[in-house]
């Protein structure tokens, strides 16, 4: 919490120099963001339940808070100009209303912070998960709409769904939003989807869903986002929120390396970045969704806290088309991969054998 004492030698030092607040800093795509922002010599300010003193040694301010506090949101949001708002709850498990606080409260708590203290631009992280209806989408753009509430087969689309409507809800002439759906962000120091493919190889647990290769002769690919290339995405997004036109605010787009890529190619991809052979097992669709449903129901019914081998939502993913027309991005933002696909998987392959990631 800043003292007024504090709070005013602050805003000496910001003298013609952006302020930023990151939620969740200490997040896989919080800390990309940190590290571009204070690249471009912007103070940055992170807010996050933890402790992260890395933030610190690279320069940032950080806070310890909980977004579902608003207190700790509007304290955090005291002098800046800008709030990158990537803190979630993700994952596919867990108790629903740990989502709602997390996800819908800590957003709500985030615009009020932003009108409360004049911050005039907010770049929020979202997920294409938003407008997954269970289909094959294939080169769809930002027209797709948002599912019926009894659709969604997780918490975690469906509050993040409530969340990206209150954002571009709260564009205005006071407050401008935009919101970015970055689909499956990986890289070095992932610590959602990489270590999940990887635990579960060694494991002897992976498995494909369905044809790794085609749907009705089709290859079934997925896009999927370097990390360097979510956050570059997000910097753009906040300078976009900051020109005379505002062609972005009050809108949401997909992010990705555009570079559509079979499901099973990407899963082999990654396990040998970390020098595993490949998988080829697989399961049919209809038994992959059977065994999710029979799995969240016993485990709902144990109280169990870990998240089941297969849940309904992850084997529609894995059964499905991803790929998305990034069209709208680039026109608004300008935004172009920087880091290409095979690039980022060597980096990713260094980072994972003891090397280092350049």
């Amino acid at each position: 919490m800043l003292g007024q004492e504090e709070e005013n030698r602050a805003a000496e030092g910001r003298a013609g120099v952006t302020t930023a607040l990151v939620t969740g800093g200490g997040g896989f795509i919080g800390t990309a963001i940190v590290r571009g922002l204070l690249a471009r010599g912007w103070m940055v300010r992170s807010l996050a339940r933890g402790d992260y003193p890395e933030l610190r040694a690279l320069g940032a301010e950080t806070v310890r808070g909980d977004v579902a506090s608003e207190r700790a949101v509007s304290e955090a949001l005291r002098g800046c100009d800008v709030v990158f708002h990537t803190a979630a709850k993700a994952g596919v498990w867990g108790a629903a209303e740990d989502y709602r606080l997390a996800n819908v409260e800590g957003t709500r708590n985030v615009i009020a912070g932003c009108r409360k203290h004049g911050v005039g631009r907010l770049v929020h992280t979202s997920s294409p998960s938003v407008v997954f209806d269970g289909s094959d989408q294939e080169g769809v753009d930002e027209s797709a709409p948002y599912p019926a509430p009894e659709a969604f087969l997780a918490d975690y689309p469906r509050t993040k769904a409530e969340a990206e409507r209150m954002v571009l809800a709260a564009n205005g002439p006071g407050l401008k939003t935009v919101a970015l759906r970055p689909h499956l962000v990986w890289g070095p120091g992932d610590p959602h989807l990489v270590p999940r493919i990887v635990e579960r190889a060694r494991a002897g647990q992976l498995r494909l869903v369905g044809d790794p290769r085609a749907t009705e002769g089709k290859p079934r690919k997925v896009d999927s986002t370097y990390i360097d290339n979510a956050a570059h995405a997000h910097l753009l997004a906040a300078d976009a929120l900051a020109t005379p036109e505002y062609r972005c605010a009050g809108k949401a787009y997909f992010i990705s390396n555009g570079d559509p890529t079979p499901i099973a190619d990407l899963i082999n991809r990654i396990l040998a970045a970390a020098h595993l052979p490949p998988v080829t097992r697989k399961v049919s669709p209809g038994l992959a969704y059977a065994a999710g449903a029979v799995l969240e129901t016993v485990y709902r019914l144990f109280g169990a806290r870990s998240e089941p081998r297969m849940t309904r939502f992850v084997a529609r993913q894995l059964a499905t088309a991803h790929w998305f027309d990034l069209g709208a991005a680039k026109r608004d933002l300008g935004y172009t991969p920087q880091v290409s696909f095979e690039e980022g998987m060597r980096r990713l392959e260094a980072s994972l054998v003891g090397g280092k990631a350049p």
